[in-house]
């Protein structure tokens, strides 16, 4: 998609859709600005008809004849004073998807501030997201029109806010793609035949380890949930090397369990559909990594994978069984549904041996964190109140919803103590997130700042909403890219 400034002595009635994001007003003084003559008094008299007054989330369709135009549609963005950018961009993604559902292909906005990079950037992420499905596998019906957007105008833009926004939004996408497909698909070895490709198409460096370099370099935890399945595990680690020299060193992980059948204590079957998305957290970072090479962060950035199946074969792990990580703490097993903290307790381990200046995970890592966010709001724990407080700043304006929760009650600290190890890889039901991120913390360098986001359930999405079709969200990888972009 190409999204871009409205040139000069270019007609608006030259393009089949026009769009209208509105502020918040009564009828009679809703903005209609660009339209025109006798469209302008068609579309007033509609909006005044239809009482729309510009609230978020609220759209007004009308069909007019004008030109090549075909209709206007107008999208609350709210007041003024508080029109959020997740207006703005739902707005966008509402206008660019009602024209894709017709089949056409050239769209014109109107938007306040478009002039101003953070507005442009939302708008071209609405836009480009509004293009997105996940239909690969489907027979396309007779009647459905649906056809990519391939313009979109805006009048008075920020081409550099337009040239993020459309990166940050492809970053999301490549990541829903990834997230997506099915486990019969995507095993580890293919998720590292994926970081490969994204590799050598971006220039980034690629470092992939097998099951035997696994074990050889000590990732007891790690290898023990792979080893239960036919699909071997893979560490995978990916390197942006900025030009120049870095100005600080990030590192990402991600969880990679490809599908999570919860191995000798195995799930359910309702709670099994879905499993196939246990690996977006490793699709959020690959997501991540892509958007800095395109965008030529100035930080050196690391993502790192540690890709398993966690499935019920003769050689699975098992509950009592104690594991060694990387870094010698020994882990008793009280769960082999407990399997991502295993595996990503090696990859911060690992992360941290780099000394990094942060190191941000991120995993779908707890039902407790969905039970208690619900599901559309992910998890962030830290050891360092700067850097989550920077990325709570940032998920404000991404929309990509975070929410801060303790780590500093002792008592619950006492849940992963063992009497027969290090620590134990599971607590109670009560505040099962918390204890999960203490867990984590256990495998993390001392002094290096550190973030977990847990994306349990906000991965996913069951029915549409916003910006957001059903299937995997991608959540998180827009909010990591911009990390990497202000840090």
């Amino acid at each position: 998609m190409n999204v871009k400034t409205l040139e000069e002595g270019v007609k608006i009635e030259a393009y089949e859709v026009i769009g209208i994001l509105a502020h918040e007003a009564e009828p009679e003084n809703i903005s209609l600005d660009p339209l025109r003559g006798e469209t302008r008094d068609f579309c007033r008299r509609c909006v005044v008809n239809e009482n729309f007054r510009g609230k978020p989330g609220t759209s007004l369709k009308i069909p007019v004849a004008d030109g090549a135009v075909k209709f206007v549609m107008l999208c609350g963005i709210g007041k003024c004073e508080d029109s959020a950018e997740e207006s703005v961009r739902e707005g966008a993604f509402r206008i660019v998807r009602a024209a894709a559902s017709k089949g056409y292909e050239k769209v014109v906005l109107q938007a306040p501030k478009a002039n101003e990079k953070v507005r442009s950037r939302s708008i071209a992420e609405g836009a480009v997201l509004a293009n997105y499905r996940f239909d690969k596998y489907m027979k396309k019906e007779a009647d459905d029109k649906f056809k990519a957007v391939e313009n979109v105008v805006v009048i008075e833009g920020n081409e550099e806010g337009f040239s993020e926004g459309k990166v940050l939004a492809e970053c999301q996408a490549y990541a829903r793609d990834l997230a997506n497909e099915p486990g019969n698909v995507i095993n580890p070895e293919v998720l590292a035949d994926k970081a490969e490709e994204l590799a050598e198409a971006f220039g980034l460096e690629c470092e992939i380890w097998d099951e035997e370099k696994i074990v050889a370099e000590n990732m007891g935890a790690f290898y023990a949930v792979g080893r239960g399945s036919e699909n071997p595990p893979r560490f995978i680690r990916l390197t942006w090397p900025p030009k120049g020299e870095a100005k600080k060193h990030i590192v990402l992980v991600g969880k990679g369990i490809t599908f999570d059948s919860g191995g000798l204590d195995i799930k359910p079957a309702d709670y099994m559909t879905t499993m196939k998305g246990d690996k977006s957290g490793a699709c959020a970072v690959l997501g991540a990594i892509r958007a800095a090479a395109i965008l030529n962060v100035p930080h050196k950035v690391t993502a790192i994978i540690a890709a398993a199946e966690n499935m019920p074969g003769g050689a699975a792990y098992r509950p009592d069984d104690i594991l060694t990580a990387r870094n010698g703490k020994t882990i008793e097993i009280n769960n082999t549904d407990a399997e991502g903290r295993l595996t990503l307790a090696d990859a911060l381990a690992f992360a941290s041996e780099l000394q990094p200046d942060a190191i941000v995970d991120i995993a779908t890592l707890t039902g407790a964190c969905a039970v208690a966010l619900g599901s559309y709001t992910a998890g962030l724990f830290t050891n360092n109140d700067a850097l989550g407080d920077k990325i709570l700043e940032i998920s404000k304006r991404t929309g990509e919803r975070l929410w801060k929760l303790p780590m500093d009650d002792p008592n619950l600290r006492k849940q992963i103590k063992s009497p027969f190890a290090d620590t134990v890889n599971s607590g109670s039901r009560y505040g099962g997130a918390i204890t999960a991120a203490m867990f984590l913390e256990e495998f993390v360098g001392k002094d290096i700042p550190w973030v977990h986001l847990d994306i349990a359930a906000a991965d996913f999405i069951k029915e549409p909403r916003g910006y957001y079709v059903k299937g995997a969200s991608g959540f998180g990888a827009r909010t990591l890219a911009s990390l990497l972009m202000e840090c």
